[in-house]
């Protein structure tokens, strides 16, 4: 099922081909063909599919550290042509400094824009806040735990103020109970800022239960299979994943991935 069109989407992506030389073969592979798809303003997206099939190439591609081989992709109607301060990232493994507290690893990134102002300094504070972090502004990252410190990176991405939230895998090291909870959390955070959020996961029902719509991407070359609508009531509790409903989302997608898998041998995740 294609995107529908929208009349002013935020994200669209159109015709994208993403291709590379493999450094170690010197052939071409490529990441991703023929990408179609739009996202509107406050949209939560997940994309899920099989090892390989271009996900983390594609989010990478929207904050400009890939250029596009073929096709282009539009934020706010401009055409992306390198990183920008309308994007920011929440990467797999908290990447924060080590030397500095919370407050000064939030402060980062708007440090680098150089815009630290009175006024960053209060936006920071009100992140580290909504993030449930208030009362740790002075611990450093070794004293927190591994879901407290991907909070600290969300505070981070969020005080730079961005149009478009991207997360790859933010949640993939942490054990399932802090998964679960952190889950919880983003939704509650999303729903406060409704910042438009695209999110890499290879946990099925983490994305039905976070997401608008699904993107399913197939087997490289990675390419659009499937764009699901969850049409599931928010705000959302962890026991909407026992409802009918929502297992049969995590089926349907489970059943796509688990094809577009056997195309090439790839093992399901």
């Amino acid at each position: 099922m294609a995107s529908a069109a929208a009349s002013n989407p935020k994200l669209q992506s159109q015709f994208l081909d993403v291709t590379y030389v493999n450094n170690k073969t010197g052939s071409e592979v490529i990441a991703l063909k023929n990408i179609n798809l739009t996202i509107e303003e406050g949209e939560f997206i997940c994309i899920v599919g099989p090892s390989g099939c271009g996900k983390t190439t594609f989010l990478n591609t929207i904050i400009g550290f890939i250029k596009p081989s073929n096709g282009s992709i539009l934020l706010d109607n401009k055409k992306i042509e390198g990183p920008g301060r309308d994007r920011s990232m929440v990467f797999q493994s908290p990447s924060l400094l080590p030397w500095r507290n919370v407050k000064d690893n939030v402060m980062y990134g708007v440090e680098l824009q150089k815009r630290v102002t009175s006024e960053t300094k209060k936006i920071a504070l009100e992140y580290i806040e909504m993030v449930g972090l208030k009362g740790f502004e002075n611990h450093f990252p070794h004293e927190l735990s591994g879901g407290m410190q991907q909070r600290v990176n969300l505070a981070r991405a969020l005080t730079v103020d961005p149009s478009l939230l991207l997360l790859d895998e933010p949640f993939s090291a942490l054990d399932a109970q802090t998964r679960e909870f952190m889950q919880q959390e983003l939704l509650r955070i999303w729903s406060e800022t409704k910042k438009t959020s695209i999110f890499i996961t290879h946990q099925i029902d983490e994305a039905v239960f976070l997401a608008d719509r699904v993107f399913v991407f197939g087997a490289r070359p990675g390419h659009l299979v499937d764009d699901i609508k969850i049409q599931l009531n928010r705000p959302r509790a962890l026991k909407i994943k026992r409802e009918p409903q929502f297992l049969k989302y995590v089926d349907h997608i489970w059943g796509l991935i688990e094809h577009e898998s056997s195309k090439q041998g790839f093992e399901v995740e």
